[in-house]
Order: C-alpha cells, then structure tokens, then sequence
C-alpha cells in the first residue's frame, strides 16, 4: 500500500505568494514528513507548513533524498509523453532553476546540461501507441513510475507534480499542485523531461515532414490540424485523440 506524504495534494497556501524555488522549502516539508513516518509510522500526523520552524526546515532538508517527477507532453495530437525524476545535489543547484514554461529553449538547454552532469536523474516515456492503449492520465502515471525505476539511486520519497501519483512506487509519495512553481526538484525534472521531449519531436519530424512537428511540438495548432485532416495521421500521431479519433 503506498504511503502518502501528505494527506491531500498539497498546494502553497494562499499567504505563500513569493516561489518556494530559491528554500527548497517543499522539499523540506517532505523530509518532516518523512522523518514523522519513522517515528510514528503510516498513521502520523503531517505537520502543517506553518507549524514548522526554520530551524527545523533546515536540519531536515538534506536529511533524506527527494526526488521531483514532472511530465511534458500530456497534451498534444502527435509524439510521446515524457517524464523525468531528478534527484538534486544540494551542493551544486543552479541559480537559474525554475519552471521550464518560465524559461526559454536556450535556458532550458544550459539548465538540462548541468542537472545531467552534477545530479541524479531517470526518464521515461510512453510513446503514441501506449497513450491510445491505456489513455493519457495512465500512461502519464506509468510512465513517471518508469523515470522513477530508471534512477541509479532509489529516492527516500518522492514529489509529484499535480493531483496524482502513480502506483506501486518504492518510496512514499507526495502529489504537488503546480508542483513545478513551488518543488526546486520538480523543476528541475520539468525542465529535463521538456527539453528530452523537444528533441524527440524534432527525430519524429524527420520521420513524419509535412505537418510542422518540429515548429510546435505536437500540439494542436490550426496548420497541424490542418495537415491532419488533408494527410490523416502518422504513427507518431494519438489516435485516440480529437480530430484523428474522427477521421
């Protein structure tokens, strides 16, 4: 039975305006939470956010490994979705890390070189087909199971950025609202999923020239569902998605 860091998803509370990005505060939140489980077990009450002193954010937050998992991809007509976990190493986090939608492709591209050089990460994906077989939401969730498997150090706990977490996990886990505006290391999975994504989306160009893929990456723009609907899809293309369900 998987254990849940926190009650709910958790979400920044509404006084808690400024990013929690620069603290590592969220991750921090998980490490009490972590360190409750041990001492109480499953049935231990989470602390609250408020209730927890700065002191005490500081001497938990390098006390276990947290890892942040993000996805990139759940919307689009054509190409995978991507998924990332990412441990970081607090000793060499960069200045710049925040939500890849903040960032542009340059600094997403300076950004994903450094966490693959200095931190531990796992990707995973689920192509096309998978997405048709088993519908977006579950093939999300498999595959941020998946970049979690694939990391070369098994995480203590785990941050998943939105309402869901997947099953079977090896650690307890967390669900994060806007997770990659508020957790450094889901950000930081954000970034790494969305610029492994981009590439991706370039090699399905090659392979499918005519509808744009490379220009929006999928997405449902009017020249892409316009070449859809003149060519039919690919099979890089989510069948089971609107217009190509339709043809």
């Amino acid at each position: 039975m998987l254990t849940q860091l926190f009650d709910s998803p958790y979400r920044a509370a509404a006084d808690r305006k400024k990013s929690c990005l620069p603290d590592m505060a969220v991750e921090a939140l998980a490490c009490a939470r972590l360190m409750a489980l041990q001492r109480n077990g499953p049935a231990s009450a989470l602390p609250l956010f408020r209730k927890i002193s700065k002191s005490d954010l500081k001497s938990t937050r390098h006390r276990f490994a947290i890892a942040g998992v993000d996805e990139a991809g759940r919307g689009p007509l054509a190409g995978p979705v991507v998924t990332a976990a990412v441990i970081l190493n607090p000793h060499q986090i960069p200045v710049a890390l925040n939500d890849s939608k903040k960032l542009s492709a340059g600094q997403r591209e300076g950004l994903f070189e450094q966490l693959i050089a200095n931190h531990t990460v796992g990707i995973a994906w689920a192509t096309a087909d998978r997405i048709d077989r088993m519908n977006i939401r579950a093939a999300t969730l498999w595959a941020m199971a998946q970049a979690i498997a694939a990391l070369p150090q098994q995480p203590d706990g785990v941050l998943i950025d939105g309402r869901d977490i997947p099953a079977g996990l090896p650690c307890p886990g967390g669900a994060v609202i806007k997770g990659d505006g508020l957790s450094q290391s889901i950000a930081a999975a954000s970034i790494i999923a969305k610029v492994i994504r981009d590439r991706m989306m370039q090699i399905c160009a090659c392979d499918a020239p005519g509808y744009g893929l490379e220009r929006h990456m999928g997405y449902g723009t009017e020249f892409h569902r316009a070449a859809i609907l003149s060519k039919g899809g690919t099979r890089h293309h989510r069948l089971s998605f609107r217009p190509l369900r339709d043809l």
